[in-house]
């Protein structure tokens, strides 16, 4: 293998990394609208006896759940934040390969014939 060819090489590993961050972010991100989507129930009306009579409070739904939204999220800031550090990281030494090898947005056929070739992972 070429020197060349072992940097097209480097740069496919590097973007499936990178892929992989994604996944990963994005994950949380539907493990959060999961949890979300099964809390709502929870946070429907109350009924209260005192208040018998009277219309709920419209933004009392909304501000139950925003509050809700933010506890969940805030479990899963630190991991999230970290990530998105790799992720930004990666960027940059993605973008750096590319101006080395002199084409900023072009794979070479053999990278993308390996990346087809490889059996891809199903996230649950």
């Amino acid at each position: 293998m070429t020197a060349r060819a072992d940097r097209f090489a480097e740069l496919s590993r590097m973007q499936e990394a990178r892929r992989q961050i994604q996944r990963q972010l994005d994950r949380i991100n539907r493990q959060i609208t999961r949890r979300m989507t099964a809390f709502i129930p929870q946070l429907k009306v109350r009924h209260s006896f005192s208040r018998r009579g009277k219309a709920p409070e419209p933004s009392a739904f909304l501000e139950r759940y925003r509050a809700q939204l933010a506890a969940l999220t805030a479990e899963r800031q630190p991991e999230i934040d970290a990530l998105s550090r790799k992720l930004a990281r990666q960027d940059q030494a993605i973008a750096a390969l590319r101006d080395r090898l002199g084409c900023p947005e072009c794979e070479p056929t053999e990278a993308r014939r390996e990346s087809r070739s490889t059996p891809r992972e199903q996230t649950p």
